[in-house]
């Protein structure tokens, strides 16, 4: 039995990818996707209900150069500063092999991912949140730590790139509930038998 569940969450395309051919700085598809009214509502049911988030060092580095900027701008809308704010006061674990700081607040490197999820998942509080970071979601799955899988399926196809889904992982889920989002895409909230 375990004390907290350890969430993946993740946007896709149809065809799997969290990233496209071209990588992050040509994904418009997902900045379309995540600047949507209803995205945020809807992320906001998931993300509201962990104390932890565990990233890859890329959303890590990501995250940390645009959020805190979005979060003190006043014309940002009040949904949106509300992440940003329970971003910054949110415990972060950077899964890395590479990084030597995390200067974000709140933030601590963890060079052994699986050690380190492990005891977040036998420690006290509430969900653990992993933020579309394909490759520390895809080590997870390989290790069967994923207990939830939080997918925002968008309807576009890109042919290629960052597949989050990894070969050679046998693991059943049940699903826990659908959610159709007015421009298209489809919230799917999967949890482990």
């Amino acid at each position: 039995m375990t004390n907290r569940r350890i969430v993946a969450w993740a946007s896709i395309t149809l065809d799997g990818y969290t990233s496209g051919p071209g990588g992050p700085a040509h994904d418009d598809w997902l900045y379309e996707h995540a600047g949507q009214e209803q995205t945020a509502e809807y992320f906001e049911g998931i993300w509201r209900g962990a104390d932890t988030i565990v990233l890859g060092r890329t959303n890590y580095e990501g995250f940390h150069s645009v959020w805190p900027g979005i979060t003190r701008d006043v014309r940002t809308d009040p949904r949106t500063r509300a992440l940003g704010r329970w971003l910054d006061a949110t415990e972060k674990v950077v899964a890395s092999r590479t990084l030597t700081e995390a200067p974000w607040e709140n933030s601590r490197i963890a060079r052994d991912l699986e050690v380190e999820v492990r005891a977040l998942r036998q420690a006290a509080g509430r969900d653990v949140l992993v933020i579309n970071s394909a490759s520390v979601i895809q080590a997870l799955l390989r290790a069967d730590l994923v207990d939830d899988l939080r997918l925002a399926v968008v309807p576009v196809l890109v042919g290629g790139g960052l597949r989050l889904l990894p070969d050679g992982v046998s693991t059943a889920f049940g699903t826990v509930g659908v959610t159709v989002l007015r421009h298209g895409a489809v919230g799917l909230h999967y949890r482990r038998r």
